[in-house]
């Protein structure tokens, strides 16, 4: 079969940040359970002008000086679907931005688990037409918008920061090999974590402003915790293993594991599963959690600290409310 590779990729970062001290301040919470538990050191915030497509043409653009506009047949935007406006597509705007005039445009909404599975899909796009030759893969997360450091019940999305990847996979590119992918989903989950108004179900109005109904909520945060809690660690390693094995390698053979940004606990605990020694963990306390592009971001911050050599075995993890787990494997180098 025809290889898929990762020619190149990047992230961009908006400068303001938001630190422990200030959300503990914000939330109620101590600060040691923010450091600690919920494992932000510190998270970034767009500025109120700055969109998500804003920042995926932002973390787009230095690619091009790799790969010609002219060669770029796809764009996928794979992020938040909190954007620039309500019902309206990034990816046609992030397309005409940057100037690719030969790429069709649209998008993938899974959330948080969109890194693996815009990967699945861009590499299945290229194998499927051979006409194709390379696609870009933008995702942004402006989520920090969406908190309600007043609402207990959303404790757990505190962590939620802002900021933008971007990727192209190109056809007979050699090197950083997109492999297999595999997913499993719980739609039992699917009602628990939404903004509740603006959708059409519940209407904006000037009661669901008063109301504060425009934030990301939980239905019932004991009850998911409770259900979620037994399943979560096994999800998350039973499909980084499957993508492993559908790619023809061992679990064993793991060099890293990009996860996204989620309690300090449960990544060491799935770190440690997949055999990832301490030396090798990228956890994201400096970013905070960003929806689907945390995996690109941990593989970045992994370039950056040298800890990935020619040949290894890596695996891009995610999970999205919903609830989808995913893994992508990739061979390096």
């Amino acid at each position: 079969m025809e290889k898929v590779g990762l020619r190149a990729f990047n992230i961009y970062m908006p400068a303001r940040e938001e630190t422990a001290a200030e959300i503990a301040a914000r939330s109620g919470l101590p600060e040691a359970v923010v450091r600690e538990k919920m494992g932000v050191e510190r998270k970034r915030r767009a500025d109120p002008d700055e969109h998500v497509s804003d920042m995926a043409v932002k973390a787009a653009r230095p690619l091009l000086a790799q790969v010609a506009p002219e060669e770029i047949d796809a764009v996928i935007y794979f992020g938040s679907p909190h954007k620039d406006y309500a019902v309206w597509l990034a990816a046609p705007k992030i397309q005409y931005e940057l100037g690719l005039r030969q790429a069709v445009a649209f998008e993938v909404a899974a959330v948080s688990v969109g890194c693996p599975i815009a990967l699945n899909v861009a590499r299945s796009l290229l194998l499927a037409n051979p006409g194709m030759r390379s696609v870009l893969l933008v995702g942004a997360s402006r989520e920090g918008a969406l908190i309600d450091y007043a609402n207990a019940r959303s404790r757990f999305m505190f962590n939620f920061g802002d900021g933008a990847a971007a990727a192209i996979l190109q056809r007979g590119y050699g090197h950083n090999l997109v492999l297999e992918t595999a997913a499993v989903t719980d739609g039992s989950f699917h009602d628990f974590v939404k903004v509740p108004a603006g959708g059409s179900k519940l209407p904006a109005s000037e009661a669901t402003v008063r109301e504060r109904l425009h934030f990301l909520d939980v239905t019932d945060p004991a009850e998911m915790k409770q259900r979620l809690d037994p399943v979560s660690f096994e999800r998350f390693v039973g499909v980084a293993r499957e993508a492993v094995v559908k790619s023809g390698h061992r679990p064993e053979e793991i060099r890293f594991v990009a996860m996204l940004h989620t309690k300090r606990s449960l990544f060491e605990q799935v770190m440690a599963a997949l055999g990832v020694p301490p030396e090798r963990h990228v956890y994201l306390d400096q970013y905070g959690h960003m929806s689907a592009i945390d995996p690109l971001v941990a593989l970045h911050e992994a370039v950056q600290r040298r800890l990935l050599s020619p040949g290894d075995l890596v695996v891009l993890l995610s999970a999205g409310t919903g609830y989808t787990w995913g893994a992508t494997a990739l061979r390096w180098g």
